[in-house]
């Protein structure tokens, strides 16, 4: 599946093509002298060819330093991973294998644009599954070498909490320091950002991702996944118009009063349901059981937020935006819930709530390609022996930058 959102402007690829030949210029003399190159052609467009493969989705997309999408192509995996319940590793590094040739061929051929019109090559540095990253970082150290283009390694979060710099309105971009609400099936993270590589982890879970919550409730209660996964297919359950919904109560949100997310407690309190029920539950039952879960997921988040701005408030630190982004961020109803607890806490000064458009809020190649341009338009880019990092803490992202640095 791919999708394109914008285009660019006739005036905007007409500065793309006066640099072409002063660009080949630059190349065939040494990558070195491409900071210089830019800043004798400040104002002309840097378009940024992206690849994402962290966890099941093969992505590629092309982004410029005008904020213009020019194509975004994301191949999803769902229906290779359903049957083993989760992100089976090896099939999804076969199918990333498979696809990324191809994701790269039609993102390209979406932005009307040839690799002569790229300026540089982005990729997901990690966090993520090791063999998977090995994919999309191959694929761009490949071309980067071969085309002598500059090359840049993403952290994976912070794309997600930098993606609504590049999709907000010019007026409601979100400034620093804002709160950051990372949440998909790999992390649930609760940050402050301030600046576009300076992110301090106020909370974090120490079991399991909220995302990876929504997918085994999801399994528990027999959905299929979709064509959206288990997460989307759990929410839509919750929607289901049935008549007679029993009283199933709620679940409780741990540790309360602490900085500290728990999800693995919420999907072991229906399990633990579940397993003393007689008998096949109903429909009926089993929405009951999906919305309570939903509710107490919702809850929690909306809990452990109030109170992180609630300690920052003691620092003297008052956000004006909170960006929440991640797949869990697609969720409708915990929108709705984020904004209503956003209003209790602060009723007189409004709290803006920031969300990625949906189709950006899953993985995508467009916010690695727009978490690097910052780096590339300042001539600060990576070596092409830099190295994955499976596991990445987000807090130290400009250390990690500097150890890859070219010299």
């Amino acid at each position: 599946m791919s999708t394109i959102i914008g285009s660019s402007s006739r005036h905007s690829r007409g500065l793309h093509r006066t640099c072409t030949a002063a660009v080949s210029f630059v190349r065939k003399s040494h990558l070195k002298h491409w900071a210089a190159f830019r800043l004798v052609c400040r104002r002309a467009l840097f378009t940024v060819l992206a690849l994402e493969s962290s966890a099941d989705d093969t992505c590629a997309a092309v982004v410029t330093s005008s904020r213009q999408i020019l194509s975004n192509v994301v191949v999803k995996q769902h229906d290779l991973h359903e049957g083993f319940g989760g992100i089976h590793p090896t099939v999804a590094i076969e199918a990333h294998q498979r696809n990324m040739p191809g994701a790269v061929r039609r993102a390209l051929e979406n932005a009307k644009l040839t690799m002569q019109d790229i300026d540089g090559i982005a990729f997901t540095r990690g966090p993520g599954i090791g063999g998977c990253l090995s994919v999309g970082s191959n694929a761009a150290k490949c071309l980067a070498a071969a085309l002598n283009k500059p090359l840049i390694g993403v952290h994976h979060m912070q794309a997600h909490a930098l993606t609504p710099l590049l999709t907000a309105p010019a007026d409601r971009i979100p400034e620093f320091p804002f709160i950051t609400l990372l949440i998909s099936g790999g992390h649930t993270l609760l940050l402050l950002a301030t600046s576009q590589t300076s992110f301090d982890v106020l909370a974090t879970t120490a079991d399991e991702s909220v995302g990876r919550s929504f997918d085994k409730v999801a399994r528990l209660l027999g959905l299929s996944w979709g064509t959206r996964g288990p997460g989307a297919a759990l929410e839509d359950f919750c929607r289901r118009d049935i008549a007679s919904v029993p009283d199933v109560g709620s679940f409780p949100v741990p540790m309360a009063g602490k900085l500290a997310f728990s999800y693995s407690c919420l999907h072991s309190s229906i399990e633990r349901y579940l397993a003393g029920t007689q008998g096949p539950l109903t429909e009926g039952h089993r929405v009951a059981l999906a919305r309570a879960f939903q509710d107490a997921a919702a809850r929690q988040l909306c809990e452990k937020l109030t109170l992180g701005l609630e300690r920052l408030s003691l620092r003297n630190i008052n956000p004006r935006h909170v960006v929440v982004s991640g797949g869990v961020a697609s969720n409708l109803f915990l929108r709705t819930r984020l904004r209503a607890a956003l209003d209790v806490y602060s009723p007189d000064v409004r709290i803006e709530l920031v969300f990625p458009p949906l189709e950006l809020c899953t993985d995508n190649a467009v916010m690695i390609g727009w978490a690097a341009m910052h780096r590339f338009t300042s001539g600060d880019y990576d070596d092409y022996s830099i190295d994955l990092r499976a596991k990445w803490d987000i807090s130290t992202i400009s250390d990690a930058n500097s150890c890859a640095s070219r010299a």
